[in-house]
């Protein structure tokens, strides 16, 4: 709150004492960062996880996590009675068809970066997502002819030097980290189209991988190859938990998005390939020589341009909403009460 006569901006607002919008504001966003932290925190994290699973295999591991979700996401919803969405879409065969598209996607990203984790390629999986906001920059000018700045050219075109320099040290192309990139740009795309919240979304699309993984894990039983109910309590609880693993994150990111700005939030979201990669070396002690040194350091160089550029382009962007919010004085009566 502004006075036009003095410029004072109040601490507590007058009728109530209580704290002012300001202060208000700055409580949201602590609590958006803490909900943020916890989000790429806890993705960052899941390396640790995944192993504890076996030993089931990539494809047991990802049938219990859609049926799983599933479930927990349900309960999440009822709890909270958000329901009302559920007749509307089903009405909608185009957004269930995207959702359809973004369900078969995202089991891709999974079921790869379980069995990438699993099989000794953590350090690889976080490549992926740390090359993931390049890939979507590439998708926007492919797909929907985006113009970029010649920031964002500089940073793609180290990010394709970058995969040179890891399909040398590598001695192969890094498909696992291309396909994790690419197959989660491509599940943001269909999401933005489809334009529901994250809850009701995941909700949606385990509802469509339910059946095609309940029917996966049947066949696993009636060959006598599922471990769910042959290694005991704790192991089935780990499957089960699944659900709860997914959900958690999405949870407090969706509750972070909306207190926080999406600069802050993308900044962000490189904790989550920093905790993996950390992890790849120092806990699974994976092998990083010279060559692979040398391409993740161009992947770190092409990030630091984008984010350069992007705090840039949204400083200037609050400029100009200041600037164009500006009342002069002599447009406001005396006395009056603006903002």
């Amino acid at each position: 709150m502004r006075y036009a006569d003095d410029g004072r901006t109040p601490r507590t607002l007058p009728s109530s004492g209580r704290p002012a919008p300001r202060e208000e504001r700055v409580n949201e966003q602590r609590a958006g960062l803490l909900y943020g932290f916890a989000a790429y925190g806890l993705w960052g994290l899941f390396p640790l996880y995944w192993p504890l699973l076996e030993p089931s295999g990539a494809g047991e591991i990802l049938a219990h996590r859609m049926v799983w979700s599933l479930a927990v996401v349900s309960v999440v919803l009822l709890v909270m009675r958000r329901w009302a969405w559920v007749p509307e879409l089903l009405r909608q065969p185009r957004r269930l068809g995207l959702l359809a598209m973004a369900a078969a996607v995202i089991s891709v990203n999974w079921g790869l970066y379980i069995w990438g984790v699993n099989s000794g390629h953590v350090v690889e999986t976080s490549l992926g997502y740390f090359i993931n906001p390049l890939v979507t920059i590439a998708l926007g000018v492919l797909v929907l002819h985006e113009r970029l700045r010649p920031a964002q050219w500089a940073a793609v075109g180290v990010g394709a030097a970058a995969v040179l320099v890891l399909t040398l040290g590598y001695g192969r192309l890094p498909w696992i980290a291309l396909t994790l990139a690419c197959s989660f740009a491509t599940y943001g795309f269909i999401k933005k189209k489809v334009g529901m919240g994250g809850l009701e979304s995941l909700a949606a699309e385990t509802a469509i991988q339910f059946l095609p993984a309940l029917g996966y894990l049947v066949f696993l039983g009636t060959r006598g190859e599922t471990t769910f109910a042959s290694h005991g309590a704790g192991h089935a609880s780990l499957l089960a938990a699944c659900g709860v693993v997914t959900a958690v994150p999405l949870v407090c990111f969706g509750a972070a998005a909306i207190r926080i700005p999406l600069s802050m939030l993308g900044l962000l979201q490189y904790l989550a390939p920093v905790f993996q990669f950390g992890l790849g070396l120092l806990w699974f002690h994976e092998e990083m020589p010279a060559e692979r040194w040398a391409g993740f350091a161009l992947v770190w160089l092409a990030l630091a341009l984008l984010t350069w550029d992007a705090l840039r382009a949204a400083r200037r962007g609050r400029i100009a909403v200041r600037d164009a919010a500006v009342v002069p004085d002599e447009a406001a009566p005396r006395g009056a009460v603006t903002g």
